[in-house]
C-alpha cells in the first residue's frame, strides 16, 4: 500500500502521481493513455491494453507417444478454457499417433467454438482460436445453448408421442452443441475474472455477474444432459405406451420447460419479479410428477416401468434447475429490490 497526496492545479484539475515502480513494470511512457474505472467509492487504473487480445498468446504442449488420446484431449480443452489463442502440439517421439491426432481433431470439431486446426504435420499440430470475444459475447452464446436445449425438448416429446427412435438419437447427438457453447462461455468468464477490463467486452455489466453466469451455464448443460437421459430411456422402451401415459408425461414436460424458459428469460431481462414467480411454481411441478407416476404405475408394467420412471425424474430435475436459475437472477438483481436510504 502506497500513499499519494492529491494536488490541485489550474483551478479545476486534481492530479495524483503514479508509483514509479509500477509505471516502469507496466512499460509506461509519456503520452500513454490509462484506463480508469469507477467501482463504488474506488477508482481502478489499468495500463494500456489491446482490446480483444489475451495476454496468453501461445502454449506449447509436448505429446508423448504413450499418452492416451483422451488425456491429450483433456489437456487441450484445459488450455482452451484458460484463454490460450494458439495451442501447439509437438511430438516427443517423432510423430503424433493417428489415434491422438483423430481425437484432437474430433474435439476441435465438436467441442471448441471458434477453433481450427491450422497446421497438421506428422510431428506437430497447431490449433488456433479465431473467434474474438466481442463477436460472440456471453449472453449470445448462452442464448444459443438455451435454444438448442429447447429444440432438444421439443424433439424428445415428439419422439415420445410418435415412438420415433431416430428423433430420440438426434436429441442425444445435439448435446455436443450445448457443451461447445458451454466451454466457450467458461473460457470468456475465466478471462474476465483474470482481467476485469474484459467484463464489458464479453457483454456483462460488472465482475459479480461472472459467477452467476458461470452457474447458469452449468445448469443449462445439466438440462441438456437430462434431455439426453430422457431420449436414451425412450430408446430402452420395449412396447407401445398407453396414450394416457404419453399425455401425462408430455404435460409434465411442457410444465417444467415453461418454468425453465421463464427462468432463463428473467435472466436475460434482469427481471426479479418474473424470477420470483418462477420460484413459486415448485409445488406445481411436484403435483405434475405425482400425476405422471400414478398413471405409469396404473398402466405400465415390466421392463418399460423403469425407463419411464427415470424419464419423469429427469423432467422433475429440469424444473428444479429452472428454480435454481431464478434464485441466481434474484441474487444478481437484488439491488433493484431495495430503496436507497
Amino acid at each position: 500500500m502506497e500513499k499519494r497526496k492529491v494536488q490541485f492545479t489550474g483551478g479545476s484539475t486534481y492530479i495524483l502521481s503514479l508509483p514509479k515502480r509500477w509505471a516502469v513494470e507496466m512499460g509506461l511512457k509519456e503520452g500513454d493513455e490509462l484506463e480508469i474505472e469507477r467501482k463504488g467509492d474506488s477508482l481502478v487504473i489499468y495500463p494500456p491494453s489491446r482490446r480483444g487480445e489475451r495476454r496468453r498468446g501461445e502454449a506449447v504442449l509436448r505429446v508423448s507417444p504413450e499418452e492416451p488420446p483422451q488425456a491429450l484431449a483433456r489437456k487441450v480443452v484445459s488450455l482452451y478454457l484458460v484463454g490460450y489463442n494458439v495451442i501447439r502440439l509437438r511430438a516427443e517421439g517423432g510423430r503424433i499417433s493417428p489415434a491422438q491426432r483423430e481425437m484432437v481433431r474430433s474435439f476441435v470439431r465438436t467441442k471448441l467454438v471458434g477453433t481450427e486446426v491450422t497446421t497438421d504435420l506428422p510431428g506437430e499440430m497447431v490449433l488456433q482460436v479465431l473467434l474474438k470475444f466481442p463477436e460472440l459475447p456471453v449472453k449470445d452464446a448462452l442464448r444459443r445453448m438455451y435454444l438448442i436445449a429447447l429444440s432438444m425438448k421439443e424433439d424428445a416429446m415428439l419422439a415420445l408421442e410418435s415412438s420415433n427412435l431416430d428423433l430420440a438419437r438426434d436429441v442425444v447427438a445435439r448435446d455436443d452443441e450445448v457443451d461447445r457453447f458451454g466451454m466457450y462461455i467458461i473460457r470468456q468468464l475465466k478471462s474476465a475474472v483474470e482481467d476485469p477490463r474484459l467484463v464489458r467486452e464479453i457483454g456483462l455489466d460488472c465482475g459479480r455477474d461472472c459467477l452467476g453466469y458461470r452457474i447458469v451455464t452449468k445448469i443449462v448443460e445439466r438440462v441438456s444432459d437430462h434431455l439426453v437421459l430422457v431420449a436414451q430411456n425412450l430408446l430402452q422402451l420395449k412396447g407401445e405406451l398407453p396414450a394416457e401415459v404419453v399425455r401425462r408425461v408430455k404435460e409434465m414436460g411442457e410444465l417444467v420447460f415453461s418454468v425453465f424458459q421463464e427462468a432463463v428469460e428473467s435472466l436475460f431481462e434482469g427481471d426479479h419479479v418474473k424470477a420470483e414467480a418462477v420460484m413459486g411454481r415448485r409445488e406445481e411441478i411436484l403435483r405434475a410428477e405425482e400425476k405422471a407416476i400414478r398413471e405409469v404405475l396404473r398402466r405400465v408394467s415390466g421392463e418399460d416401468l423403469l425407463p419411464l420412471r427415470l424419464m419423469i425424474e429427469s423432467l422433475r430435475r429440469i424444473g428444479e434447475y429452472g428454480s435454481d436459475i431464478a434464485e441466481i437472477v434474484l441474487n444478481l438483481n437484488a439491488f433493484k429490490m431495495v430503496e436507497e436510504p
